[in-house]
């Protein structure tokens, strides 16, 4: 309480046009909870269940399996399979609740809005991913000037993070990953844009939309991991800041991850 107190007060404001745009921050972040409330609802009563299914089933018939007094070689089999697909599947529901933790920590954030100089945090972010890349050679094309944005530096490294690591993660199999920001300041807006874009695998992009939903995945797993709470934690925490995030692609020639960000 004391901590969401001393926020307010940093950034109470002090004229007519301040107390709007704080206004409007507060609108704007009240809509994003709300959307993710939502979001949680129906990734908590649908799609945890899938995994969870597949638990309850195979539990009854590895039962009847193994309650002969003498199971045969093709039985013991079958259980073991049934079992990996168990395991596989709550392992997926543990990666899946660790997404909606992640999402919820953000959420619950208090906001601690200050003026963040962009090239620091961008630097400072893919070096630490280009360290963890097992040594796969990137060709990073970061800008060479920024404007300092309003933001909270914790959410605004968490989804740079996150938006670096999805193009990283789907230019894997590219001989050549090329991974370039750009940094848009529009001098009639209170926005810059921030887009990343690579030349991985990409997607149709008529199902773009799905990409901000819980969950929502476009390749197999078994070809790319993670859960799909990538691009819904990038979109949220840009909507906690009054932003917005896109996304624009095509098959096999990359995509393209717009955020816009309030400037300082």
């Amino acid at each position: 309480m004391e901590k969401a107190q001393h926020a307010f007060e940093n950034i109470a404001p002090q004229t007519l046009e301040e107390a709007l745009a704080l206004l409007a921050r507060r609108e704007a972040e009240l809509a994003a909870l709300r959307c993710a409330q939502q979001e949680w609802v129906h990734a908590v009563s649908h799609d945890l269940r899938a995994p969870l299914r597949h638990v309850l089933a195979f539990n009854p018939l590895i039962a009847e399996l193994l309650r002969s007094s003498n199971p045969g070689a093709d039985d013991l089999e079958e259980a073991l399979s049934f079992l990996q697909t168990m395991d596989q599947s709550a392992q997926r529901m543990a990666a899946m609740f660790d997404g909606l933790l992640q999402m919820s920590r953000v959420d619950r954030h208090v906001l601690q809005l200050k003026s963040v100089e962009l090239l620091p945090v961008l630097h400072s972010v893919q070096q630490r991913l280009q360290a963890n890349a097992a040594g796969r050679q990137i060709e990073w094309c970061l800008p060479a000037v920024a404007p300092a944005v309003q933001a909270d530096p914790y959410l605004l490294e968490l989804a740079l993070t996150a938006a670096l690591s999805n193009a990283i993660k789907f230019t894997r199999s590219v001989s050549q990953a090329r991974i370039q920001v750009d940094v848009r300041d529009q001098m009639q807006s209170r926005d810059c844009w921030i887009a990343i874009t690579d030349n991985g695998v990409g997607f149709d992009q008529s199902r773009a939309g799905k990409l901000f939903g819980v969950f929502q995945r476009m390749h197999r797993e078994a070809d790319f991991e993670g859960v799909g709470t990538g691009l819904v934690l990038v979109r949220n925490i840009c909507r906690r800041h009054g932003g917005e995030a896109e996304i624009e692609a095509q098959p096999n020639a990359g995509c393209q991850l717009q955020m816009s960000w309030p400037k300082a």
